[in-house]
């Protein structure tokens, strides 16, 4: 039986089988299931890729100006019902600005100080920051993760999903800790993937600080916002992947020049890599 179709038998909401289990005995690897993108309507990928271009340059707009946009200088007719549930629930975009809808929590999750303010970074892994991104494709939509050190601006860790779970979050964080070591301090927005009990025990389980940006303020985590602009503008939307597994092996390709191989302005034209791994070499 083809790949493609075995993946479509796995059901995530069987009662006894587990997707890892379900994922077994189709002898199906498991990290594929999630490079599917997410099937949505025509309409709704034309708004959401007009959505994530025009967010890209103006981070402060939510989603009622962004429905303004759309149907005012595009001409959609489209209702802001709409535009908010794509724009918050789908995407996962929040204005920079405070407001009355940013990055949705799970209110009953506790959340945890911003300890960035007036903090120097003098060093690697002292501070990792996280986000996700919605990335669309021709058919669907994915999500990319990354985590990436603020004193090199060395990508530690990145993965596709197509879906915004909490432990998928959780274990890319606990992934990039074995291979690279654990950081002081690790940023985050409020979303209720990071406010959640299965992240938050991942990462103070393993003894380093919690930090998380100011309801709305995009801004306290610019550092991994501008890796978004960067990878969509360079990579993504140059090359119109069509495929998940297409676009895993792209963005493979582009992390690893832009660790080891892109000179950035805003550490003296140097590597990450040098950065990052200085006292190592």
């Amino acid at each position: 039986m083809p790949v493609a179709e075995r993946r479509k038998i796995v059901n995530r909401n069987h009662s006894k089988l587990s997707v890892r289990k379900q994922c077994d005995l189709l002898n199906l690897n498991r990290s594929s299931l999630y490079y599917e993108p997410v099937q949505t309507s025509d309409l709704n990928l034309e708004l959401m890729d007009k959505m994530d271009k025009h967010y890209l340059e103006h981070p402060f707009k939510g989603a009622r100006r962004m429905h303004v946009y759309l149907t005012k200088d595009l001409g959609y007719e489209v209702s802001l019902n709409r535009i908010e549930r794509l724009y918050y629930r789908v995407m996962g975009l929040r204005a920079i600005f405070p407001g009355p809808h940013t990055s949705k929590r799970n209110k009953a999750h506790k959340v945890y100080p911003y300890l960035l303010r007036n903090l120097e970074i003098t060093r690697p892994n002292q501070v990792w920051a996280t986000d996700i991104s919605y990335i669309p494709m021709p058919s669907g939509y994915l999500y990319l993760s990354a985590i990436k050190d603020l004193f090199s601006r060395y990508v530690v860790q990145w993965d596709l999903s197509n879906s915004m779970e909490a432990i998928w979050c959780a274990e890319g964080f606990l992934s990039a800790i074995r291979t690279h070591g654990k950081p002081e301090i690790l940023n985050t927005d409020q979303g209720s993937q990071y406010t959640s009990e299965c992240f938050t025990e991942a990462v103070l389980g393993s003894d380093v600080k919690l930090s998380m940006d100011g309801k709305g303020r995009a801004t306290d985590n610019a550092f991994i916002e501008g890796l978004w602009k960067m990878v969509k503008y360079e990579d993504i939307y140059l090359k119109n992947y069509d495929t998940g597994e297409k676009l895993y092996n792209g963005l493979k390709r582009y992390f690893e020049g832009y660790n080891y191989t892109r000179r950035h302005s805003s550490i003296d034209d140097c590597y990450p890599s040098q950065l990052y791994y200085a006292d190592k070499i």
